[in-house]
């Protein structure tokens, strides 16, 4: 088999790319230079056309004129006034042909025929590009005016009448259908690229606000994993170290909980993180992305940490469970969430109760009690800098739940969480 040179397997529109972004670049420089010096531009194609003109003047137009016998002098006069408003056909494109006006008909009159009328095209085709098309109107007229004349005094001399009519008018209308073709090319192109501006802002706030989203959605997890966790660690240590003078198995036994949970803790993080990692060269997926989150199925796993980190816990559970996996995990990290707030606010001797109720079409009733101490400060939402009860909150709102949180009603003591996710809607 053949060698094949990639160099030379490059198609022929890539091979020629380089040079047309060469052009467009070339272009857009001139573009704007010309946007912040008009005058410049305007006085090198005036001068050009007047130099013509002048050059015309000088004895070629003899050979087209009705009449060779016009002075000279006439004949440069008109030369000038056909092109010197060619100045200010940007700017007053209408004033320009209008000032023309006499010229032409003079020179329409006196029989020079001078090429320089034919600039009157040139203004047609600006008053087409800049201004509105409805004051279009009059223009063919008034560059149809000086062929009349022409026609009514030299006769068929230059060519039938409806000849001579029939080639200005098609000249007009040419003139300013390549006006009006550009003017609205270039409103096409601006308005692409302001669309392009908007779809580029928007993308850039979708950006903005997914990133915001993910951050909220990282910190959630995060306070839910290092908070549950090392409340569990700090009853467990606590509860070792008081058990270690009188039973050294006991004290083990926290040791090794406390071990357990905190390589699950480990885990988990480190699950989370790998979320933020974008050096996976190979394509494989993350770790992350495979592992799956917490469901109703783990359950009983936070039950018996918190149970080996001092708490009493006791669940009840109606209904037979058919959550979907984002309804699974609202609900444990609200447990979670509860239980760890009563590991760290509601002091020694304290219980705690977990009431799942499961009903038809994803509904489910959810009320976590305890029986600590219900003053205490940092249980108090309205003190509580913590993102504990905003998170599980922004968690319940994502299925149009309802949670509540706050102290028991008297005469009961503690503190009592209570969630609500109505039936999902049907899709």
């Amino acid at each position: 088999m053949d060698h094949v040179d990639p160099a030379r397997a490059v198609p022929r529109d890539r091979a020629a790319e380089p040079l047309t972004q060469y052009v467009q670049r070339f272009s857009r420089r001139v573009r704007a230079f010309d946007r912040r010096r008009p005058l410049v531009w305007d006085l090198h194609l005036t001068g050009f056309w007047v130099v013509a003109a002048l050059v015309d003047a000088s004895g070629g137009w003899r050979n087209v004129a009705h009449d060779p016998g016009v002075p000279v002098g006439l004949v440069v006069a008109l030369s000038l006034a056909l092109s010197v408003p060619l100045l200010w056909r940007r700017s007053h494109p209408r004033a320009a042909l209008l000032a023309t006006l006499p010229a032409a008909l003079l020179n329409a009159w006196s029989g020079a025929a001078l090429q320089a009328a034919l600039l009157q095209l040139l203004l047609v085709h600006h008053i087409a590009l800049r201004r509105p098309l409805r004051g279009l109107w009059w223009a063919p007229a008034v560059v149809t005016v000086p062929t009349c004349v022409t026609v009514a005094r030299y006769g068929d001399g230059a060519g039938s009448w409806n000849q001579q009519l029939g080639s200005q008018l098609l000249s007009v209308g040419v003139a300013a259908l390549i006006g009006i073709t550009v003017r609205a090319r270039r409103d096409h192109t601006e308005v692409l690229e302001d669309r392009a501006r908007r779809l580029e802002t928007e993308r850039d706030q979708q950006v903005r606000l997914a990133a915001a989203a993910e951050r909220a959605r990282i910190a959630r997890e995060m306070h839910d994993i290092i908070g549950h966790n090392l409340s569990v660690i700090t009853g467990l240590a606590d509860g070792g170290r008081y058990a270690a003078a009188k039973s050294p198995d006991r004290a083990a036994q926290a040791l090794d909980a406390i071990a357990s949970t905190s390589r699950q803790a480990l885990g988990e993080l480190r699950r989370l993180l790998d979320v933020l990692r974008d050096d996976d060269s190979d394509g494989a997926p993350a770790a992350a992305e495979l592992a799956p989150q917490p469901a109703l199925t783990d359950l009983d796993r936070l039950l018996d940490g918190v149970r080996g980190a001092g708490l009493p816990v006791a669940t009840t559970v109606s209904g037979e469970p058919a959550l979907p996996e984002g309804r699974q995990l609202t609900l444990y990290r609200v447990i979670q969430e509860a239980l760890t707030n009563t590991l760290k606010h509601a002091g020694p001797d304290a219980t705690a109760h977990v009431d799942l109720s499961y009903g038809a079409g994803g509904a489910v009733t959810l009320s976590v009690t305890d029986t600590g101490r219900t003053a205490s400060p940092p249980r108090s939402p309205a003190l509580s800098g913590g993102r504990g009860l905003p998170g599980m909150r922004e968690r319940t709102s994502l299925y149009g739940g309802t949670l509540e949180a706050g102290p028991r009603p008297a005469p009961e003591q503690g503190w009592r969480v209570h969630l609500h996710l109505p039936e999902e809607t049907p899709q």
